[in-house]
């Protein structure tokens, strides 16, 4: 076997036997349950809140007490007195105060705890109702009327394709569907290159810090320990992603007979969704986890001891965060941005905003590909001069920070042309 294949998988196997690697591989599984769990009893469980109404016009309270509501129910109490002696007895868990005039109608609502921010826009949202009818009434408009001000219009959105001869066509709209995809695909990006940049930084690290690099580098070349490395934590990426799709690959055996699932699937084409888009999705995703491994390896080659590795790695960190806010945030609110339209071909940031780009429509395939041939250019190059760098980067150690390692760095591989 060779020195590549024994470092590779000496990687390998040490890091999805630790225990944090179980732990990281579970840690989704775990978030799911918890949080189905949770939903499941806390709809089981869910209490009705009792809200006492006081108002010296009756038939306003008697109005409010007669709406229905899953979340609450009303009470109409005499005072006030009656309604904080109730809330001290916790009979109800808040009490509303209502008062009407020329100006319109008020509301207060009193409670020890909140009572949920749903709850208390739909109480303001009752009384905006209530008194656009009362109003509506004093200017003498019948209840038809009212329902044809506050008709909503009919909005729809349809895509559309021409042919050769320019006769337009409508086709099926996926964008919602791809945006989730994109979304998705942008969190687990930004999941995967936090998690194996400090991998690969602490595993190249650790060595140096032990001083056993001068003894590794005399039995096999740098370059074959750098790539060695670097592959063993992809193939653990690999697992990863691996494990994931074979669960969800497994499940959908469960769940593809839920109402929801089906009818989700039948408003949406799958050969859509499963060509180009989640294609291109799956590339810059990997790619993108690629190079800022091969960025963060470089990083960790720079330090003295492995305890250094969370500061060295603060530029791959600043440079993922940038490119996922902005594929997240400015890539969805304006994908047209010029902004938005120029990262998606920088590497680093088109791994975040490209796929971002094609789950919005605003890039076409070409524009795909062009973004993916420079991502694997400057990979290749990058990789190539981290292997070059790397020999030189694990033999020097310099107390004066980062640059001033990297500066002596330049000079050893320098004399050693």
């Amino acid at each position: 076997m060779s020195k590549f294949w024994i470092i590779a998988l000496d990687v390998y196997k040490k890091n999805v036997k630790s225990v944090s690697f179980f732990i990281m591989l579970l840690l989704p599984f775990i978030v799911a349950g918890v949080s189905y769990a949770a939903g499941h009893f806390a709809n089981q469980s869910n209490e009705v809140n009792k809200i006492g109404i006081i108002s010296k016009q009756k038939e306003l309270a008697e109005a409010i007490a007669q709406t229905p509501g899953s979340d609450y129910q009303f009470e109409v109490l005499g005072s006030e007195e009656d309604a904080e002696k109730a809330l001290h007895a916790e009979e109800i868990d808040a009490f509303f105060v209502l008062s009407a005039d020329e100006t319109g109608i008020k509301g207060e609502l009193f409670s020890e705890s909140s009572l949920g921010t749903a709850t208390e826009m739909t109480l303001q949202q009752l009384l905006t109702g209530i008194q656009g009818t009362t109003r509506a009434q004093a200017l003498g408009l019948t209840p038809e009327e009212v329902a044809s001000l506050s008709q909503p219009v009919t909005f729809t959105k349809q895509k559309v394709s021409f042919d050769d001869d320019g006769k337009m066509s409508i086709g099926e709209d996926n964008s919602s569907v791809q945006y989730v995809i994109g979304f998705a695909g942008t969190i687990v990006l930004f999941f995967f290159i936090m998690t194996y940049a400090g991998i690969i930084s602490q595993e190249i690290a650790s060595e140096k810090g032990t001083r056993i690099m001068e003894v590794i580098l005399s039995s096999t070349r740098a370059q074959t320990h750098f790539y060695g490395k670097l592959f063993g934590v992809l193939l653990v990426a690999a697992t990863q992603l691996i494990v994931y799709v074979v669960a969800f690959i497994i499940s959908y055996q469960w769940i593809k007979d839920m109402d929801i699932v089906k009818n989700f699937l039948g408003s949406i084409s799958l050969q859509s969704i499963l060509s180009n888009f989640l294609i291109f999705t799956i590339i810059f995703t990997m790619l993108g986890i690629f190079i800022y491994s091969v960025l963060a390896a470089l990083c960790g080659s720079l330090v003295n001891k492995a305890e250094d590795t969370a500061k060295v790695i603060l530029p791959v960190t600043y440079l993922s965060m940038g490119g996922y806010f902005l594929g997240l945030f400015l890539g969805n609110m304006s994908p047209n941005n010029l902004v938005v339209r120029v990262t998606s071909y920088i590497p680093f940031l088109s791994s975040y905003i490209m796929p971002i780009r094609l789950a919005n429509e605003t890039a076409s395939i070409g524009n795909a590909l062009v973004s993916v041939a420079i991502l694997v250019v400057t990979s290749i190059v990058l990789t190539l001069g981290c292997a070059k760098m790397y020999k030189s980067n694990v033999l020097v150690y310099n107390d004066n920070g980062i640059i001033a390692t990297l500066k002596q760095s330049m000079r050893l591989m320098k004399n050693q042309k």
